[in-house]
């Protein structure tokens, strides 16, 4: 090869290999006919870093499961919501399935007895199972012990439903409430 020639292919290689990245990190959108760019440094304006100690996060009392939201859509640009529940034994959600997230439900601590689709399952330290969207599901804290889980939610969205649902007046709940509540979020109850 040529000296000339190495230089021209060596040059379009740099040049292709310096703006790919940039390339793979753009997004472009079709806004009345004009396009705009999202730069990386754009990108990395909306999404920061974050640090959540152990005891931070936003507790709610979510129809008796305690949550403590540690990442929410804002924090992850909607991409999931992760929520640890902390709970006592009986603590239980009734069958329910979502039409927009799939879930991911670890335990971390106690055990859990999961129910989805046709199949239950009881879960210990350590085990998780994943929640399609489509697919009913339902969750029991059994055993001894308090029953500590990491809930990892995609989509993310439904930590204002949580809110909505937090907010609602203590004791029995009002399932009519509920039902509507979880409606706009494209939850229901089956």
């Amino acid at each position: 090869m040529e000296r000339k020639d190495f230089l021209k292919s060596t040059a379009l290689g740099i040049g292709t290999i310096s703006i790919m990245p940039m390339v793979n990190a753009c997004k472009t959108e079709t806004k009345n006919d004009t396009i705009a760019v999202t730069t990386e440094a754009e990108i990395q304006e909306v999404l920061q870093p974050k640090i959540v100690k152990n005891n931070e996060g936003h507790l709610l009392n979510v129809l008796g499961d305690n949550q403590n939201i540690k990442l929410t859509g804002q924090d992850t640009n909607g991409q999931y919501t992760l929520i640890e529940q902390n709970n006592t034994p009986g603590v239980a959600i009734p069958p329910h399935v979502h039409e927009n997230e799939d879930e991911v439900f670890q335990v971390l601590e106690g055990q859990v007895e999961m129910n989805i689709g046709d199949k239950m399952t009881t879960l210990n330290a350590g085990d998780l199972i994943f929640c399609p969207k489509g697919v009913p599901h339902s969750w029991k804290v059994v055993g001894e012990e308090n029953a500590r889980a990491m809930l990892s939610i995609f989509p993310a969205g439904l930590e204002g439903m949580f809110k909505e649902l937090s907010e609602l007046p203590a004791g029995p709940p009002d399932m009519e409430k509920v039902s509507e509540i979880c409606g706009r979020y494209k939850l229901r109850f089956v």
